[in-house]
């Protein structure tokens, strides 16, 4: 059974590196940790762990804050918002972090390592040859002090590693995984401080993480193996650390590593391809998260009442790129005509020729809720509404002519149609539909034939929406026009 200790006041982080765009797994890490601090009524801290200069990516710090914020993800401290412990990028904190490797190297919990990287390469390998467990001898560990003032005389460079025991074993109480335990002596005194001054995330997270009060750290279970190393940090600097929760793994439909062939991508990229953040945000819930074996469908007021760490899941979570389309597309059907015709604004203007913009809102209040039930992604907008917006539509004028038709048929068909549109004393759906079906059967062709040439005709598609819902927003004008083109063309053929 798992116990979730609740500390008086609960303080989450996300704390992202920079060093590439943000990922579906990077803000399912995000999302938990703020339904977490939403439910309890705590802080939600945004911080920036950008001590890994050499991978640093432009733009990356942009991208992670606009992707929470397209998520509808406010933070409570950190960029843009500020707070009482800033800064928040961890870059601005180096002072603090030498601080504490100092207090650590006089507590003899850690000591400077002058091992070049020749003699650590040539280290590794003999230990390759040997078949021994990697990591580093601890040669630095054992200088005199003599020892180390030559070394300090020299001038060469130099890192703060930390000093782990000999012997015993490291435990945790993880909120989601349980106990966990390991074994000192198999684990190697690691770097906390670089030789360029800038500290490890192993130092940088405990520090922050103490300074910043934060009560519990709910991370990605790749992070799980560092969590010894953490403690023994905390318990020597003599910090108390706060509660552990690693999330479960993200796997593609195969159960291997996660990518971009399962349709995993940087999460803005999702908003360019049209989904939308509500989707998005209720997908990623699910991914390691339920609240019973049938709710898959769940805003964001329900997510935040009925979120708990115990249902957090001990499995990988199967990333399924379809579900995710099919939920975008409940939500798509669950807007009101305004708000879907303001989201397919922007998307129309992209992807529509230019010759037919700008496009009439009112226009597009029309169109909308006939392709609403069709539209699955935002960026199918252009593709369902082209003929609404064009001046010609173009199609195969074979397509015309309808199973159990003939070009004859299929001419008299249209120019009766043309006939009895242009006569209609109203050019409205009801009446168009009536109409035009005594049409079809004074020429002995069955609906569906009739129709379906007068679609094509229409619009250019063999598949719309209703067809004279959608001949009514075209309007007579328009329509005619196409229903004569149609008929030049089919006496063509």
């Amino acid at each position: 059974s798992r116990r979730l200790v609740l500390a008086e006041a609960v303080r989450v982080r996300f704390a992202p590196s920079p060093t590439g765009l943000p990922h579906i797994g990077n803000i399912r890490t995000a999302l938990f940790n703020w339904l977490f601090a939403r439910h309890h009524g705590g802080k939600f801290i945004v911080r920036v762990e950008d001590t890994d200069q050499d991978r640093l990516v432009p733009g990356a710090v942009d991208a992670v804050l606009d992707s929470l914020a397209w998520l509808h993800l406010d933070w409570d401290e950190g960029p843009r918002v500020g707070g009482p412990f800033a800064p928040y990028h961890q870059s601005q904190r180096l002072d603090t972090y030498q601080r504490m490797a100092e207090q650590l190297i006089e507590k003899g919990s850690a000591y400077r390592c002058y091992c070049t990287e020749d003699r650590l390469q040539r280290m590794r390998e003999e230990q390759l040859r040997l078949k021994q467990s990697s990591g580093y001898d601890r040669r630095c560990r054992h200088l005199d002090q003599g020892e180390r003032r030559v070394r300090e005389a020299e001038g060469g460079p130099s890192v703060v590693r930390f000093a782990m025991p000999f012997s015993g074993i490291t435990r945790v109480r993880d909120i989601i995984h349980g106990d966990v335990e390991w074994q000192n002596e198999l684990l190697d005194d690691f770097i906390l401080l670089k030789s360029d001054g800038f500290p490890t995330y192993h130092l940088a997270v405990v520090v922050d993480d103490h300074l910043m009060e934060i009560s519990h750290v709910l991370r990605a279970e790749e992070w799980l193996p560092s969590t010894p190393r953490h403690l023994q940090i905390y318990q020597a600097l003599g910090f108390g650390p706060p509660e552990f929760g690693h999330l479960p793994m993200i796997l593609g439909p195969d159960r291997s590593k996660l990518s971009k062939r399962h349709g995993a991508t940087a999460l803005l990229e999702y908003s360019d391809e049209g989904f939308v953040p509500e989707a998005v945000r209720n997908f990623l819930l699910l991914l390691g998260w339920s609240l019973d074996d049938k709710t898959e469908i769940m805003g964001p007021e329900a997510a935040i009442e009925r979120f708990s760490l115990e249902r957090v899941s001990r499995s990988a979570a199967i990333f399924d790129h379809d579900k995710l389309t099919w939920m975008n597309g409940v939500y798509i059907r669950q807007l009101s005509v305004e708000e879907l015709a303001d989201r397919v604004l922007p998307f129309l203007e992209r992807d529509l020729p230019a010759d037919v913009l700008p496009v009439s809102r009112d226009y597009l209040l029309r169109i909308v809720p006939l392709i609403q039930q069709r539209t699955k992604l935002l960026s199918d907008a252009a593709h369902l509404t082209s003929y609404f917006f064009q001046a010609e539509v173009d199609y195969d004028p074979l397509s015309l002519v309808q199973k159990g038709m003939d070009r004859e048929s299929t001419l008299a068909a249209l120019e009766a149609a043309r006939e009895d549109l242009a006569k209609m004393a109203q050019f409205e759906h009801h009446a168009m539909e009536e109409s035009l079906r005594a049409v079809a059967s004074g020429l002995g062709l069955s609906a569906r034939q009739f129709f379906g040439t007068l679609r094509v005709a229409a619009t250019g598609r063999e598949a719309t929406p209703p067809l004279f819902e959608t001949m009514a927003v075209l309007g007579r004008e328009r329509v005619l026009e196409r229903v004569a083109s149609a008929i030049e063309l089919i006496r063509a053929v």
